[in-house]
């Protein structure tokens, strides 16, 4: 795996590009964290960017009202195509089973969790916690989209299971914005 700073250059990179708000970083993490769990993907050198793209461009269009598009990457990322995007969020979503529901309660716990992890580690956090409003929009335009998902996208073929996405590279080529 890349070094920490190697990683959060990516992000931070992806993020300050793309606008995306700390509130999208957080359902990011959860999004991540699904996926390495109940889908039993490993995180490897070849993937690792791939799979932080796909949870990042996941977490934008269910948590930003101005949600940025596949299109959008594929300026951030000259390398990337609007077809290689539209793949990724496919199997990514695949191998999510189409799980992209965030309620409040698991939202909270990832941002209370973050809260201790950043004040221990003497980092400021700017994001307050998620409102009742925000929270409500956050369950029903989470379950809405996942519902869109799963019909948009739906195959019939099965992810294969304790896989690394090293598949998702469009038509197996490397891509040098995304996998180095």
């Amino acid at each position: 795996m890349p070094e920490q700073s190697h990683i959060y250059r990516f992000l931070r990179m992806l993020f300050k590009a793309a606008q995306l708000t700390a509130e999208c970083a957080i359902v990011t993490l959860i999004y991540l964290e699904r996926l390495l769990k109940y889908a039993e993907v490993d995180l490897c050198p070849a993937n690792w960017k791939r799979i932080l793209l796909a949870s990042i461009m996941l977490a934008s269009k269910v948590w930003d009202d101005q949600a940025v598009w596949n299109v959008d990457y594929c300026q951030i990322l000259r390398d990337l195509t609007v077809d290689d995007m539209n793949s990724l969020e496919r199997d990514f979503l695949a191998h999510l089973d189409f799980n992209i529901n965030v309620p409040s309660s698991v939202y909270a716990k990832y941002y209370f969790d973050l809260r201790l992890l950043a004040e221990q580690s003497g980092i400021a956090l700017s994001t307050e916690p998620l409102t009742k409003d925000k929270a409500a929009k956050l369950e029903a335009f989470s379950s809405i989209c996942a519902a869109k998902a799963k019909e948009s996208y739906a195959a019939p073929a099965q992810p294969r299971r304790a896989a690394s996405l090293e598949t998702l590279h469009a038509n197996n080529r490397r891509s040098i914005a995304i996998l180095s």
